[in-house]
């Protein structure tokens, strides 16, 4: 269970969600969530840890340019990919590894779905992890809105955390964003 509050803290099903807006006067709700990855021991071959994308490293950017900022904190054991999207339009995916964090400081202003895919060996030519893939979005949307004097802050948490209340369904892997 995860909990949403402004400045404090907001957590999804799985994550934990926090945010704010950089305002002295007032504060917004901000979104945060972060995702991990990691190989079992043995099962990496140079071939692949070439490959695995670094933590922040920008998948697909369709709509940036904004004041907005996302953080995503991944305290699992596994890498993951979160998405953002638009309406219907896939706008900002970034890839976080497990037990990272990682920051996209340029969302524009508007209101997202957020998904997110976890797993091992992300293959970045087919956008998808091929080995113990799980895809999950939020249940809550995350709105960013910047004015003459703040910008809001999301902090999205993937992994489980106490007293949190954000919540996630799982999404069939051909509905996922990709």
């Amino acid at each position: 269970m995860v909990s949403l509050r402004p400045l404090a803290g907001v957590v999804l099903a799985s994550a934990l969600l926090t945010g704010f807006t950089a305002a002295p006067a007032s504060a917004a709700p901000s979104t945060t969530a972060a995702v991990s990855w990691s190989e079992a021991a043995g099962t990496a071959t140079p071939a692949t840890a070439a490959a695995r994308p670094r933590n922040g490293r920008i998948l697909y950017d369709r709509i940036s340019g904004g004041q907005g900022t996302l953080k995503v904190k991944n305290g699992t054991s596994r890498d993951a990919v979160v998405t953002l999207v638009r309406g219907r339009t896939k706008a900002i995916s970034v890839y976080v590894r497990a037990r990272s964090t990682a920051k996209i400081n340029d969302v524009r202003d508007g209101t997202y779905r957020i998904f997110f895919t976890s797993g091992y060996r992300f293959s970045v030519s087919k956008g998808r992890f091929a080995r113990g893939a799980s895809y999950q979005r939020f249940d809550d949307r995350l709105r960013f809105t910047t004015t003459s004097t703040s910008a809001t802050i999301w902090t999205l948490t993937l992994n489980p955390v106490r007293g949190g209340n954000a919540r996630t369904t799982g999404v069939n892997p051909k509905d996922f964003p990709a």
